[in-house]
């Protein structure tokens, strides 16, 4: 048992594993909430017009803020632990997210007490600005409902995309490995992830929006395009920090044990 919890190997998988499940759940629960991109950083919506869609611009969900986490551990995941290791993370995590989905479902159904409907405010807050507060907010109940309330189509869209993304990144980045080698790191981490990403942003839209609520094609299609738009972006912004944490990870474990555990991934000896 020492030797189970002193391996490195041991260390590194529970941590990156951890890490990828936590970020996940999180971006899950985050993503009830839509954003526009332009306005955060202080400028004016584009307006673009696409496929005869007008009025256009980067409306994604909080979860955005996370989900390059993931891309990034889902590439280290597949360089030190090959595509067992990040099919065994993915259907993990998957099941998880279901199960949390069905436990807020479990607790949007709990009776709330009286006070906490009308009276939950952070002390310290004047009458006036507490009640403007409450005249916002109204019941917190059913805010709770609206925030964790999320559609049926949007949380299956969500975990099919999620599946299918991660089983085709695996895929491309192994396919890329085997005919590049070691090098060009760039290559089959942002390669893998521009592929998959480009699934997982129709997908989920497709389910959610063009299944779940019937919005004509061409907008979803051009929503989808805006995501994907956004998300090719950040997986190229995000390649030297997957350099970074590979020669962290490298250091870590040693050139010889990094090296094996590289081999094994890829199925050699």
């Amino acid at each position: 048992m020492q030797n189970f919890f002193s391996s490195k190997p041991t260390r590194l998988w529970t941590i990156m594993a951890g890490f990828f499940v936590a970020n996940a759940l999180v971006a899950e629960f985050m993503g009830v909430k839509l954003f526009s991109l332009e306005k955060t950083l202080g400028y004016q919506p584009v307006d673009w017009s696409f496929l005869g869609q007008n009025g256009m611009s980067f409306t994604l969900t909080a979860g955005v803020l996370l989900w390059p986490i993931v891309f990034v551990m889902t590439d280290l995941l597949n360089e030190y632990f090959g595509p067992r290791g990040v099919r065994l993370i993915s259907y993990l995590t998957a099941g998880l997210i279901a199960y949390g989905f069905v436990m807020l479902y479990f607790a949007m159904g709990l009776e709330p007490a009286e006070f906490w409907r009308t009276a939950h405010i952070k002390p310290g807050l004047s009458p006036e600005d507490a009640a403007v507060l409450r005249a916002q907010v109204g019941d917190y109940n059913t805010a709770y409902a609206v925030v964790f309330g999320q559609s049926l189509w949007i949380i299956i869209g969500s975990l099919f995309a999620f599946l299918i993304s991660q089983v085709v990144d695996v895929a491309v980045f192994h396919r890329i490995k085997s005919r590049t080698g070691e090098g060009k790191l760039w290559l089959r981490a942002t390669g893998s992830t521009l592929v998959s990403q480009f699934l997982d942003s129709f997908v989920v839209v497709f389910i959610a929006l063009y299944i779940g609520q019937q919005l004509p094609f061409v907008l979803v299609l051009a929503i989808s395009m805006m995501n994907y738009l956004y998300k090719g972006l950040v997986a190229l912004v995000m390649t030297p920090v997957i350099y970074w944490v590979h020669n962290v990870i490298d250091r870590y474990l040693g050139a010889e044990l990094a090296d094996e555990m590289k081999r094994a991934a890829q199925g050699k000896k």
